[in-house]
């Protein structure tokens, strides 16, 4: 039996509201939800003696229910003649005062100011969906029209944007007070029933005022009795709806299991801010995974500032960590910054509430489930820094504790957050053993806790200084370890000056490290982003001098206006830079950096021993290939290095083809590794430190492209 409609817009068509009733019967058909599930928010807006005009009332027992506990002020209109006749038939002996009439909520004809609440059920969702909302205007207009001042509009709907935004911006822009209260709950539903909905219900409270307000009085509850959340502008309310629509689904998603190639995820925002406080990312195991009986359900706690690792930050490493735990539901629990955890007993009892709806089907409901952690603490994190670049938004300076128990010092950007775009470790190093932390657990929580996330260092020369010897992402150390190859040519002898171009500074921690390093080498950088290198240089020890040279400039622009003045030679050129645009199915670099007429004039940039170094992001399998072939169009020899555990993949494209073309790993480069380490270390003495590289290691994977 076809009971609802096929298109929206029937919902505001007289003959689909004919159909529909004299299809159902006397069966009630109660839309969005029933009195039980509605009567305490309804209790708290409309008082018994108000006069009510419920509008759109249908077949719902609704009416007949608020009558039963003392709502006698009732009055009931829809646009079905069969619905009114039906319900005057049904009620005219058990609730004599109760009438239905025939008359369009449009146009109703009674007085001015006549009644103290107007009640919908569905029935501005229903007139919305005609074009444009025309209808549902001319019922607001009308409900304005009959509500006395401090009368409510009590409307429960399903909130889709279009509803809410036209209801909400209607009422606002009158200067009345608008509340929404979310009122889905899991024991407020029954999922064999028909009219359960996957998207959470609302009332929408509007209330008249005789004179508008200064200002925009905007709120949204949780529940009957949640605390209002104000919100300052109707965007934000309607985004506050749209998380709450968004965690149902999700649930609903995850009542039914999900495949384990997906990650769905949310986010928990604190209840008094509205500011992140923990995303949970749910982890399924696959079906073929030989999971123990009793192991449904765990929670996995990602220590503060370990949340951007591959482990934890990634779909590859999200999945790696569920196989290890074996469960067959992983939820993984990332903190945010601009927050306080006390400790690990805290953010237990903090999520148990909410993590235990993400619970998978079939688990029992007295199940204990497992919180695991690293060693059982929240990590460390302490914002140092904030600022705003114009070309990439807001960015955090943090420094963090490593798993090797070191601090590093970590550039975000904002706008992604789960990636670090520069690290550098700091020289100072946490004292405590593992031996100490675990006698002194709750010394070393405490201590945890009491570091403040909100009030980042003004004063950058108090903070650590960072140890420039080490190289903290290895696609780094592998791009200077693949500076061998101008050995290649010279028999291992690094006496010649090298000559490098980097495209991208980030951090400045790649640049730094090849000038005091790499013997007799001089390096040009280009950076877009003037904003960069000023935290590079303030909070990453970036420092400038006459060998280690910044351009503020583009790097398309750059290169192509080098190769044309012409006369210029780089032993190295590096691309270092990342793309801002996640939909283009590569990270790094930006597509132009690899189009074929830039790449020739990059060939024609490098000495005739030149190495041009690439690295390659890109998740899109053929696309990478698409790169690849693009490349060795222009350079006669590119060789690969892939990093473990990373999407990242380093190209060595040689400007030279030299004489065993064909084979991965040339004879002579085993012999130049060992010579630019040995050459780099007598380098660097006198220095107050060394460089920390194995360079024949790092080049052992190298391979044919």
């Amino acid at each position: 039996m076809n009971l609802l409609p096929r298109t929206t817009e029937e919902l505001s068509s007289v003959d689909y509201w004919e159909s529909f009733f004299r299809k159902r019967g006397d069966k009630a058909f109660e839309w969005y939800g029933d009195y039980h599930s509605l009567c305490g928010v309804l209790h708290k807006y409309i008082k018994p003696r108000d006069q009510v005009l419920v509008v759109g009332c249908g077949n719902s027992e609704l009416s007949e229910q608020l009558y039963d506990v003392g709502y006698r002020q009732l009055t009931n209109i829809d646009i079905s003649e069969t619905v009114v006749s039906h319900m005057n038939q049904r009620n005219a002996e058990r609730r004599p005062g109760l009438t239905f009439q025939l008359i369009d909520a449009t146009q109703t004809g009674y007085e001015d100011c006549s009644y103290q609440v107007v009640l919908d059920k569905g029935t501005l969702d229903a007139m919305a969906s005609e074009k444009e909302g025309v209808l549902a205007k001319k019922m607001l207009t009308e409900i304005t029209r009959v509500l006395a001042v401090g009368g409510r509009y009590v409307c429960v709907t399903l909130a889709q944007e279009n509803v809410v935004r036209l209801g909400v911006e209607y009422f606002s822009d009158a200067g009345w007070a608008i509340r929404l209260h979310c009122m889905t709950k899991e024991e407020d539903q029954d999922s064999d029933s028909e009219s359960t909905f996957a998207l959470p219900v609302f009332v929408l409270v509007c209330t008249k005022f005789r004179q508008p307000p200064p200002f925009l009085l905007l709120e949204m509850c949780l529940g009957e009795d949640g605390a209002p959340k104000r919100h300052s502008n109707v965007p934000d309310l309607l985004a506050a709806v749209k998380e709450r629509q968004a965690y149902a689904l999700l649930r609903q998603k995850l009542r039914g299991g999900t495949d384990s190639g997906s990650s769905p995820a949310l986010t928990l925002c604190h209840t008094a801010t509205g500011l992140p406080r923990y995303t949970l990312t749910v982890q399924d195991s696959p079906p073929s995974a030989k999971v123990p009986r009793l192991n449904h359900f765990a929670i996995f706690i990602v220590p503060q500032g370990r949340e951007s690792d591959w482990l934890y930050g990634s779909a590859e490493g999200r999945m790696q960590l569920a196989a290890s735990a074996n469960f067959k539901r992983l939820v993984v629990v990332s903190m945010h910054r601009d927050q306080e955890y006390q400790n690990m007993q805290a953010i237990q009892a903090e999520l148990s509430p909410m993590v235990m709806e993400l619970a998978p089907p079939g688990m029992p409901a007295n199940q204990q489930v497992p919180f695991l952690s690293v060693g059982g603490d929240v990590g460390w994190r302490k914002v140092v820094g904030r600022g705003v670049s114009e070309l990439t938004g807001e960015y955090s300076v943090e420094d963090v504790r490593g798993e090797d128990g070191h601090l590093y010092r970590r550039l975000v950007f904002l706008k992604n957050d789960q990636l670090v775009q520069s690290e550098s470790r700091l020289c100072t190093q946490l004292k405590a053993s593992a031996a100490r932390k675990k006698k002194n657990k709750k010394k070393t929580n405490a201590s945890a806790s009491g570091v403040s996330t909100t009030a980042p260092a003004s004063d950058p020369a108090s903070s650590p200084s960072i140890d420039y010897s080490i190289l903290c992402c290895t696609h780094h150390e592998v791009m200077v370890a693949g500076m061998a190859m101008l050995g290649l040519s010279t028999g291992g002898n690094y006496d010649e000056p090298i000559s490098v171009l980097l495209v991208g500074l980030g951090g400045g921690g790649l640049a730094q490290f090849v000038h005091d390093f790499v013997p007799l080498s001089r390096v040009d950088v280009v950076e877009l982003d003037p904003a960069v290198l000023d935290l590079a240089k303030t909070w990453f020890g970036f420092k400038p001098s006459d060998r280690l040279n910044v351009t503020l400039a583009d790097g398309l622009a750059h290169i192509t206006s080098l190769e044309s003045q012409g006369g210029n030679a780089y032993d190295v050129i590096m691309f270092d830079v990342d793309s801002k645009d996640p939909s283009l199915g590569i990270s790094c670099p930006p597509p132009a950096f690899v189009e074929k007429t830039l790449l020739e004039k990059v060939f024609c940039l490098l000495s005739s021993r030149g190495v041009f170094m690439l690295n390659l992001v890109c998740r899109d399998t053929s696309l990478r290939q698409k790169v690849i072939d693009t490349v060795r169009e222009v350079f006669p020899r590119v060789l690969s290095r892939p990093i473990e555990g990373e999407v990242n993949d380093i190209l060595f494209c040689l400007r030279e083809a030299g004489k065993d073309k064909e084979t991965a790993v040339p004879a002579e480069l085993k012999k130049a590794a060992k010579s630019l380490q040995v050459a780099m270390r007598a380098h660097s003495q006198g220095a107050p430190s060394s460089p920390h590289m194995d360079i024949a290691v790092l080049l052992e994977d190298l391979r044919i492209a």
